[in-house]
């Protein structure tokens, strides 16, 4: 028996509401409704401290156990490697999150920030565990939200969880960067998974007037990422701004596999080497790490440890063999490039003219979305402007 827990989301309520990210009653009447320990089912992964994972189920681990479990401020691994759930296994296991249950935080934050109203239309792009979906059904009724999972096997367990929980939304599995048009336009589409762009079809199937919440990775790195909110125009554009940093895992379609092999043989013929104007360890920073998105979306980040305990950094791009290897020394880092894109170049002139506009954060980046490209720029910084169309 599945214990009592609308203390715990009162309780959860009262620190969201505290934290300032709780501010309208229907969602803190949303937020005190939804149980989120019936969308953990069958468990979660919790981490270790040696890099794997504690399987923890509910019928495992006493019901105040669970609870508090369930309450955490924080995000809760549910599954891994794409198949792994808590219950089918009894020892900690290493693997990669594929599927969690989102800091409550977040989820609140995201769905204030829709700025819904009574009667409109939501279109959830990644069900997940159906937490937030819970949350935008009490709040805007059941047959006005629908929600697509690109997992049949996370899909289902949502699905049931939704049921469990008195909801029989519209659940769909499949690509969620196509949307859904069979009920489309929406009032409001809210993605809970990183995206490289904004799907235009998302853009398609808005109400002129309506907004878009997602994620943004324009380069797949897993932070230095920025929560996107655009309003789509009656010519079929969309622009707004990105209003704070977000993080979510990236769309399975665009989840880019990490580099593999031998560095050293991807770094063998550099075409210069010189000292470094701006430290590369910026890049660890989350507005330096958007920036240099911007400036070479195809490039990956990779940290490395030199036999003799020296730091290096690298930049790739494998689709254009282009790299920029960095080492640490006494006096700052040295950079060798090679390949036909100068990679360094162009992150560093980009940060140059950040540190320039004064360091503004990810919040000050604006965009606009046409059918060919994506646009974005920082007012007042003629060099913070990049546009991204499409092939």
């Amino acid at each position: 028996m599945m214990p009592d827990t609308a203390s715990d989301r009162r309780a959860l309520a009262d620190r969201l509401q505290e934290s300032g990210v709780l501010t309208h009653p229907e969602w803190r009447a949303a937020v005190e409704a939804v149980p989120r320990e019936l969308f953990l089912q069958p468990g979660v992964f919790l981490p270790t401290d040696v890099g794997r994972w504690l399987p923890v189920t509910a019928f495992g681990t006493g019901p105040k156990e669970w609870s508090e479990i369930a309450y955490r401020d924080e995000s809760l691994v549910t599954q891994l490697d794409g198949h792994l759930t808590a219950d089918r296994t009894a020892e900690p296991v290493p693997g990669v999150p594929t599927s969690s249950s989102t800091t409550p935080v977040t989820v609140v934050g995201m769905v204030e920030a829709l700025d819904v109203e009574d009667g409109h239309t939501a279109l959830e792009i990644g069900t997940g565990t159906g937490y937030s979906t819970a949350l935008m059904c009490h709040r805007l009724g059941e047959d006005n939200v629908t929600t697509i999972e690109v997992d049949p096997g996370v899909a289902a367990r949502a699905d049931a969880a939704l049921e469990a929980a008195g909801y029989s939304t519209w659940t769909v599995t499949g690509d969620g960067l196509l949307g859904h048009p069979r009920r489309a336009p929406y009032d409001r589409v809210i993605a809970t998974c990183a995206v490289r762009r904004i799907p235009h079809t998302w853009v398609r199937q808005t109400k002129p007037g309506g907004t878009i919440l997602t994620t943004l990775a324009p380069g797949s790195w897993a932070y230095g990422t920025g929560l996107a909110k655009v309003t789509v125009n009656e010519d079929g554009t969309a622009e707004g701004r990105i209003i704070g940093e977000s993080s979510f895992m990236q769309a399975r379609s665009q989840a880019v596999v990490p580099l593999a092999g031998d560095l050293s043989a991807r770094t063998a013929y550099a075409d210069s080497e010189r000292a470094a104007k701006v430290p590369p360890a910026l890049l660890e920073e989350w507005m330096p790490a958007f920036l240099a998105q911007l400036a070479t979306p195809g490039a990956q980040l990779v940290h490395a440890t030199r036999g003799d305990g020296h730091r290096q950094l690298y930049v790739f791009d494998a689709d254009r063999e282009s790299f920029a290897a960095f080492t640490e020394n006494g006096s700052g880092w040295t950079v060798r490039q090679g390949g036909p894109v100068t990679l360094w170049d162009d992150i560093q002139r980009a940060l140059i003219a950040w540190h320039d506009a004064g360091r503004p954060d990810v919040s000050a980046m604006r965009l606009r979305i046409t059918p060919r490209s994506h646009m974005y720029w920082i007012d007042g910084s003629p060099a913070l402007r990049w546009e991204h169309r499409l092939a």
